[in-house]
């Protein structure tokens, strides 16, 4: 009987080793918008169970725009950051977290403006109103870098912060509060369907924009405590931009879940976002220069930061 009950003991110790063994490490990740094709890999990823294969049981929060989403950060409230390429200006004035992964150099956004509105390119919005999330996010950025490159001078449009609930960012619209909006592509395109609005341009590319659009950031609490977690969790976002890549119709219908498009309008955002997400995550250090040098361009610094110093690649996966 002693024999009996010490081989149950030893069974339910192992059992109960066996559980810690197999707990997944939490992780909470945030972005700047829920809607936004250019974000929904992590939730495409969540949904998939990519993150729970690495052992990792990760969370997502929409902060509706970029400084909302580094307060976040900064309060410790998030531990990874899937977020636009500018960040890198919260990180180089003290944000406690590195870039750990590229996502692209190329925007994913464009302009969209009113159905009936007469203008024809995007030369015809110059001092318009143009929404924005929020002060500082990517949406700004590339609204002002436009209205540079096009020598109207980084206040050539009148910024109007509106958060990013894109219904309400339609009523503004319509109701003239603003002229256009920096937006999803598909938002342009599902706009257009209902004759609320169109898509102006796909692309702020013509802004010269082809600097580190969006990147993956790790806060330092994590990468010092748990550095095999930013480690498997790029493994599973890249693992998971592999199946999206070969996955089409499979991702369509995994993004309209989020966005609401109709498949048409999904299909459409697939073909035009996806070739721009980074398949190695390795950082551009010509894109970085840029970005660099558009702090200044958007008095942000006086002087270039250096970048170098703010971002690693030790956790990309090994290929």
């Amino acid at each position: 009987m002693k024999r009996i009950v010490a081989f149950v003991s030893l069974a339910i110790l192992l059992l109960g080793a066996c559980s810690v063994a197999r707990a997944a490490d939490k992780i909470h990740a945030g972005t700047p918008a829920g809607n936004n094709f250019t974000f929904l890999p992590l939730r495409i990823g969540i949904d998939r169970g990519a993150y729970a294969q690495e052992g990792l049981d990760v969370d997502a929060t929409d902060f509706g725009g970029g400084a909302k989403l580094q307060q976040a950060m900064v309060a410790g409230a998030i531990d990874i950051a899937v977020t636009a390429g500018t960040d890198f200006a919260f990180v180089a004035k003290g944000a406690p977290e590195l870039g750990v992964a590229t996502m692209g150099n190329h925007p994913t956004l464009g302009m969209v403006i009113p159905y009936d509105s007469p203008a024809k390119t995007g030369a015809d919005m110059k001092g318009k109103k143009i929404g924005v999330t929020t002060v500082g996010s990517l949406t700004e950025w590339l609204a002002r870098r436009y209205a540079a490159s096009q020598g109207w001078g980084v206040d050539g449009f009148t910024i109007v912060a509106i958060g990013s609930d894109l219904q309400n960012q339609v009523a503004l619209m319509s109701t003239g509060q603003v002229d256009g909006l920096v937006a999803p592509v598909g938002f342009g395109l599902q706009l257009e369907l209902q004759k609320r609005g169109r898509l102006l341009f796909n692309s702020f590319d013509d802004a010269k924009s082809e600097f580190l659009a969006e990147a993956i950031f790790a806060s330092k609490t994590l990468i010092a405590s748990n550095p095999d977690a930013v480690r498997r969790f790029l493994n599973a976002w890249f693992e998971n931009m592999a199946w999206m890549q070969s996955h089409k119709a499979e991702t369509v219908e995994a993004a309209r879940k989020y966005t609401g498009y109709v498949p048409e309008v999904e299909a459409k955002e697939y073909d035009l976002v996806m070739p721009r997400f980074s398949s190695t995550g390795k950082f551009d250090p010509d894109a970085l220069k840029q970005l660099g040098q558009s702090f200044v361009e958007m008095k942000v610094f006086e002087t270039a930061p250096d970048l170098s110093q703010l971002y690693t690649e030790a956790y990309l996966p090994k290929k």
